[in-house]
């Protein structure tokens, strides 16, 4: 598959699982495609490949529809969504965190070092490069890009953030859309209920990002969003790390709903505040996990 297949997989998935299906459920193509913001093509083999797990049930006729309800699709699927389902992959970001590639690589030397043909290796380093921390060079070879990868620069990430995220709250353009934070009120209540411990870290990265990301949005204020999207690029390596820890991502859910629910009500200066406060929060508890593998 190719990386925007095998993402359109997780996040149909992830969209599964927060909706909460029943078994026997018709997923419609169209539907999913507008909901994952992507065309039908990448759905449709999405699809096509959640049947081939057994996850789907094929009719030629009618479509696809869900074999099991969502919720027990969790242990079967932690695999397919986890964010470091490939050995390969996993391999790149613990030698990356640790320090123990370069910056600058060829593929014959990668290939040497990891034991893997090619083929291997292209696949891996083009996932890599979708979730943008790695860029091809002119000429040949690869380039790491700069990552969220020590104590400091993961505090200097989150001053920046204190800085731009009440901001944007406090946008003379902020207007947040009804339907999007409909979704986003659900998405968290469904984290904070339950979610939290069966969601896998990939899952629960995305969820996290998707919240901050769709506040800064709604700035209306393009530096804003811009900004806000590319620090979540920097950080996403780490941060999978740390979503294995389930208590803290239900008081972060419960967080986030306050802070909607004041968006909801108008009141945007007690929603910056309560964001201040939810990012003070967040650096504190990441000044005590250790971000080193």
């Amino acid at each position: 598959m190719t990386p925007l297949q095998q993402r359109t997989v997780r996040e149909l998935v992830l969209h599964i699982r927060q909706e909460r299906y029943p078994a026997g459920h018709h997923l419609k193509a169209s539907f999913l495609a507008e909901q994952l913001g992507v065309s039908r093509s990448p759905v449709n083999a999405a699809l096509a490949h959640l049947a081939e797990l057994g996850v789907l049930e094929h009719d030629r006729n009618r479509g696809f529809f869900l074999r099991c309800p969502a919720d027990e699709l969790d242990s079967a699927l932690v695999a397919l969504v986890g964010g470091s389902e490939d050995p390969l992959y996993q391999r790149i970001v613990d030698l990356r965190l640790a320090r123990q590639l370069p910056d600058k690589v060829l593929e014959s030397d990668l290939m040497r070092l990891l034991d893997t043909s090619r083929a291997n290796l292209g696949r891996v380093l083009s996932r890599i490069q979708e979730e943008g921390w790695i860029e091809r060079r002119a000429g040949q070879g690869w380039e790491f890009l700069s990552l969220i990868d020590s104590r400091q620069a993961y505090e200097e990430s989150y001053y920046y953030r204190l800085a731009l995220e009440p901001a944007a709250l406090l946008s003379p353009d902020f207007r947040a859309d009804p339907a999007e934070l409909a979704e986003c009120l659900r998405q968290q209540e469904f984290i904070a209920e339950s979610g939290y411990l069966s969601m896998t870290p990939f899952e629960l990265f995305e969820a996290n990002s998707h919240f901050h990301e769709t506040l800064a949005l709604w700035s209306h204020n393009r530096f804003i969003h811009q900004s806000l999207v590319r620090l979540d690029q920097l950080r996403r390596l780490v941060e999978y790390r740390q979503a294995a820890r389930r208590s803290p991502r239900r008081e972060q859910a419960l967080e986030h709903i306050a802070i909607l629910q004041c968006i909801a009500g108008g009141e945007l200066v007690e929603a910056a505040a309560l964001m201040r406060r939810h990012l003070n929060q967040a650096l504190r508890a990441k000044r005590e996990f250790r971000l080193e593998p």
